[in-house]
């Protein structure tokens, strides 16, 4: 008993040694299987036949339903010792248990659980049958994505038989392990995000900047010489499905008949989801729903596959408040975001429109040159022709100079581009309003002129709410 004491307690220093660099927790529908050793403490009464605190070993095998929902299959053996003649027997244990994960895409899960089964009593005398039931709980410390320390405790009822019961029904023990447990499968793990890059500091001229990292354009930002279309579907599927329903059809028809009306289009499918339940089941559930609708267009509409892409987004871009139940609903929602590259005073999007202006800026300046009002025209006409529309203009810069600097800057830029719409063409300044990014979401590598260039910019985002 001193050693198994000994080899809990090693594990359990490893356990907190182990737990600052463990990652995200359960995930929905990773198989599991448990290894573990451990003690067991019979009923008084029965402490009058066996020794108390006897070692055991077990395995479990588990399923994950849902990030907080799994099953598992229990088996445990160990050696009783009669203390009359100290002879062994061997107590076998088998069980179904449910078990509750309190908070599973945390590295350190607690849990509940409850189940019932069996026991069998092997001796010389014959085999004793008792069913029993059980409850407890215990903790998963996640050292990667899939292996996990477990520390687990048990409170078992067990309906004797006539076998050593001492005419008593019931027997009371406790079973204490500490283990490891493997997950197979499962959704992805999300890459760990990437480390905010510091602001440039002077190198010699001997010294390589280090590269930056990779761009990750949002699907929205124009490419040059076209603009996006960007289609809301609030479309409703099952909890955690992604298969489509078929009232939803009537809104993909919109992005199916659009793209094979004007065949040069391309479009990505993003999916997006409210916050309940885990980051990475969430990030799994809205790539396969973003999947699932490029997937419909190709069947349904003979949109060639490689005009789409799918990209799952989970919870990270909310448009409304997850606090309510309309503003997950509102959350919940398909985009569609279509490149076109041609005329748009001849097509009437279906729900926003973004244009790229290119626009040139003297160094820490915001004024708009005059040379630029040809380029400004383009959202004054379209907004001219729709005057239900409103528009957003974007600033963006490069990365020269402080964060701070880069998004005031930004910010006056989209400002100055709204008051030139409003003094030179008449739109009503009710239907713009200005935002500055700063330097937070480049198009291109700020480690040439050509890049910082690309990367000063403004965009207008127009929301199209046209009556045909």
């Amino acid at each position: 008993m001193k050693k198994l004491t000994s080899i809990i307690c090693i594990m359990a220093l490893a356990v907190m040694a182990l737990a600052s660099i463990a990652q995200a927790g359960e995930r929905a529908g990773a198989f599991s299987i448990s290894p573990f050793v451990g003690g067991y403490g019979f009923d008084d009464d029965r402490q009058a036949y066996f020794k108390q605190n006897r070692p055991l070993g077990g395995l479990r095998l588990g399923y994950d339903f849902t990030d907080h929902f799994a099953a598992e299959l229990v088996g445990t053996y160990m050696k009783a010792e009669y203390k009359a003649n100290k002879h062994n027997v061997g107590v076998y244990s088998y069980r179904l248990d449910l078990v509750y994960n309190i908070l599973a895409d945390s590295p350190v899960v607690p849990y509940l659980a409850i189940g019932g089964g069996g026991s069998t009593i092997r001796t010389d005398a014959g085999n004793s049958h008792d069913g029993t039931a059980e409850a407890g709980g215990g903790v998963k410390f996640f050292m990667t994505d899939n292996v996990a320390l477990r520390a687990d405790g048990r409170y078992l009822v067990d309906f004797m038989s006539n076998h050593l019961s001492r005419g008593r029904d019931l027997a009371r023990n406790w079973e204490y392990s500490l283990g490891l447990t493997f997950l197979f499968g499962g959704g992805e793990r999300a890459a760990a995000p990437a480390q905010a890059v510091a602001a440039p500091v002077e190198q010699p001229a001997a010294v390589t900047p280090a590269p930056e990292p990779p761009l990750e354009v949002p699907a929205a930002e124009p490419t040059p010489e076209h603009y996006k279309y960007c289609i809301t579907l609030q479309g409703e599927f099952d909890i955690d499905k992604a298969v489509i329903r078929p009232e939803y059809k009537e809104e993909i028809a919109q992005v199916g008949n659009f793209m094979k009306k004007y065949p040069t289009t391309t479009a990505v499918i993003e999916g997006h989801t409210d916050n309940v339940g885990s980051y990475n089941h969430n990030q799994d559930l809205s790539q396969r729903r973003a999947e699932a609708v490029v997937n419909y267009l190709v069947e349904q509409y003979g949109i060639e596959r490689s005009r789409l892409s799918a990209k799952g987004y989970g919870f990270t871009r909310p448009i409304a408040d997850n606090a309510t139940d309309e503003g997950k609903q509102k959350n919940r929602r398909i985009e569609a975001i279509i490149d076109c590259a041609f005329d748009v005073q001849q097509v009437t999007p279906p729900d926003r429109l973004c244009m790229a202006l290119v626009l040139d800026f003297d160094p820490g300046k915001a004024d708009v040159k005059p040379q630029y009002r040809n380029e400004i025209a383009k959202v004054a006409d379209y907004m001219k022709r729709y005057n239900t529309t409103t528009a957003v203009i974007e600033g963006h810069t490069d990365n020269t100079g402080s964060p701070e600097k880069n998004m005031k800057l930004s910010q006056q830029r989209a400002q100055n581009v709204v008051n030139y719409l409003v003094d030179n063409f008449g739109i009503e300044r009710s239907r713009l309003s200005a935002k500055g990014y700063g330097a937070t979401r480049r198009i291109s590598y700020n480690n040439t002129p050509e890049g910082r260039q690309k990367n000063r910019r403004i965009n207008a985002v127009i929301d199209c709410v046209v009556t045909k």
